[in-house]
């Protein structure tokens, strides 16, 4: 148990520094690019050709090499922890992820966000205390071609839905990408042909598929939220979709269970902590909140419409 924890908690320090670094990528590809056309569609949203540029920024590829040195140790984790809690230690990045901002995105936390990230660490402990031996993961071959039709449709129904909504989804990309994610974690518990480890078995799973494309798109779809959102608020809202199904996957389906006595602080410390997260990302202002922003004097009003696309938030 406490290995897995250890390493679900360093799975968490890489994620959300990622995070972080991925955000600061992001933005900084969207500064050089506010002037360039065809780097939004025409609801708002980033266009492929700039969320590439993004994704070639040193922040971004460093960013990226820690979400797969993350993935890893998350999966090892979700391995050797029942679900619900191998995914709320690993989705505590949005602690990391918040304190990195105030340094790297010059963020300033309110009084409520703080409050709210001591709520998800005080449960994460409740949480850890309460969790009890993780299930076998053994189920039916159905099961594995479901979660593979399952990640197939969120990723791709969901990044159609992303770009036709444009700047207005955020939150529901930062969803999204937590789905992915947890449906990755799903995946890793089920997978065939690891222990013991047999090649061909492994190489003829459905699960592993549904890994690969919950992986990849949860990824797209956390960098979509980045460039138009919140770094904290896209990161609450993957917390939550990275958290409650799976955790109740793994309980219902998986054999996942709290100590004898424990179930009642089990139930406890999971709510506090996707009620914190959800928390963080209703009290988290977007962009530059709390950095004052001093006023530009305008010699005179200029009656000509500003361009579109210099209003999109991926572009501020």
């Amino acid at each position: 148990m406490l290995i897995g924890l250890l390493t679900a908690v360093a799975a968490s320090v890489c994620y959300g520094t990622g995070s972080v670094l991925q955000a600061v990528g992001s933005r900084k590809s969207a500064r050089r690019e506010a002037e360039a056309a065809g780097q939004v569609t025409g609801r708002g949203g980033p266009s492929l050709s700039s969320t590439a540029k993004a994704a070639m920024t040193w922040e971004f590829v460093v960013g990226t090499v820690l979400d797969f040195i993350g993935f890893g140790l998350g999966a090892l984790a979700a391995r050797m922890l029942p679900l619900f809690l191998s995914q709320t230690v690993i989705s505590a990045n949005l602690v990391i992820t918040a304190v990195l901002s105030v340094r790297l995105l010059g963020i300033r936390l309110t009084r409520a966000e703080w409050t709210s990230i001591g709520v998800v660490c005080s449960a994460l402990v409740l949480l850890a205390s309460a969790a009890g031996p993780e299930g076998s993961g053994h189920t039916a071959s159905s099961t594995h071609w479901w979660l593979l039709a399952i990640a197939l449709l969120l990723m791709v129904g969901g990044t159609v839905l992303v770009r036709l909504l444009g700047a207005r989804a955020a939150i529901l990309a930062g969803l999204l990408s937590g789905l992915g994610f947890g449906a990755l974690g799903v995946g890793v518990r089920i997978l065939d042909g690891v222990d013991p480890f047999d090649l061909g078995t492994l190489l003829t799973d459905p699960a592993l598929y549904a890994i690969l494309v919950a992986g990849i798109g949860g990824m797209y779809l956390h960098t979509i939220a980045l460039q138009i959102g919140s770094v904290n608020g896209a990161t609450a809202a993957l917390v939550v979709g990275e958290t409650v199904l799976p955790g109740m996957i793994g309980v219902w389906w998986l054999g996942d269970t709290s100590r004898p006595g424990f179930a009642w602080l089990a139930v406890l410390g999971f709510t506090l902590a996707v009620a914190g997260a959800v928390a963080v990302a209703w009290f988290g202002a977007p962009e530059t909140h709390g950095t004052p922003t001093p006023p530009e004097e305008d010699p005179a009003p200029d009656p000509s419409p500003a361009p579109r696309a210099a209003e999109s938030p991926a572009l501020r």
